[in-house]
């Protein structure tokens, strides 16, 4: 008897470990606080402990030394699990975004925007930038870290009745996605049925709700403040969340562009954790 109740603790132990290993984290792109860190970067990190959040994503030192930042982030339970990392910088050297994601023991490296002329990025120009990430990928793996792309609305421009989006989808072969489902929205694309389509290539989502009857554009550009709370847009947020929980997706990062983003997050913060409850 002794052993069986051993041997339930210990299944139960693993269970449970592998159970948590899958759950999703609440992040938060501290771009969000962007105006508030100007003024008082103490005061909005302890914010963000209050809300529940300890995963972010972005940012900076705002002006103090390494030891002074990371200090603040350790005693606000707080840890950076994202970098950014610019397009050109990835045609010159890696070394310096790879510094940056160790020194915060970041384990994602994301680019954000692919410089183009104002209005869609062109197919070929989408070729290249494919090719670019594969190659960029394959290197971070070798440092762990895993290097991912945010659309931002320009990529859905159709070529014969299919966005150019989808060949980035497609051939993606050593790195994954930061899906800001705003942007997507917002160029014409279904986020949701994105995730559906291709399971597994998004260990990141840009969770961001559109105001009802906002217009949509495909120039990656747009008013920041229809960015509303969590569930209250015309984006199916719900549905995106629990599609996240079915893939595996690891962290669900709050960014919100508006100015009322320090009334709205924490809102936002409370509808995921009623959605992650759900079965």
């Amino acid at each position: 008897m002794k052993n069986i109740y051993k041997y339930l603790v210990f299944t139960g132990f693993i269970v449970g470990f592998a159970l948590q290993a899958q759950s999703q984290e609440i992040a938060l792109q501290l771009y969000s606080l962007r105006n508030e860190m100007k003024v008082d970067p103490v005061k909005y990190h302890e914010l963000i402990s209050e809300w529940g959040i300890s995963a972010l994503e972005g940012g900076g030192g705002y002006g103090m030394s390494d030891d002074e930042y990371a200090k603040l982030l350790t005693d606000n339970n707080l840890r950076i699990i994202g970098v950014g990392a610019d397009y050109n910088q990835l045609t010159k050297d890696l070394q310096p975004i790879i510094d940056q994601a160790k020194k915060y023991g970041a384990k994602y490296a994301t680019c954000y925007w692919i410089p183009h002329a104002e209005g869609s990025i062109s197919m070929e120009e989408i070729k290249i930038a494919t090719a670019l990430f594969n190659a960029v990928g394959e290197e971070l793996k070798k440092e762990g870290i895993t290097f991912l792309y945010h659309p931002h609305g320009y990529e859905f421009a159709k070529d014969r009745k299919k966005a150019r989006f989808d060949y980035m989808l497609e051939n993606a072969k050593n790195f994954g996605f930061n899906m800001d489902v705003f942007w997507v929205k917002m160029g014409g694309g279904d986020p949701l049925a994105i995730m559906k389509k291709h399971p597994g290539k998004f260990p990141m989502l840009h969770l961001k709700d559109r105001k009802k009857g906002t217009p949509g554009s495909k120039d990656g550009r747009g008013d920041v403040e229809t960015n509303v709370v969590l569930g209250t847009g015309d984006i199916d947020i719900a549905g995106i969340i629990k599609e996240a929980k079915k893939q595996g997706t690891e962290f669900l990062t709050i960014e919100d562009e508006s100015s009322r983003s320090v009334t709205q997050i924490p809102l936002s913060v409370a509808f995921i954790k009623k959605e992650l409850e759900k079965n």
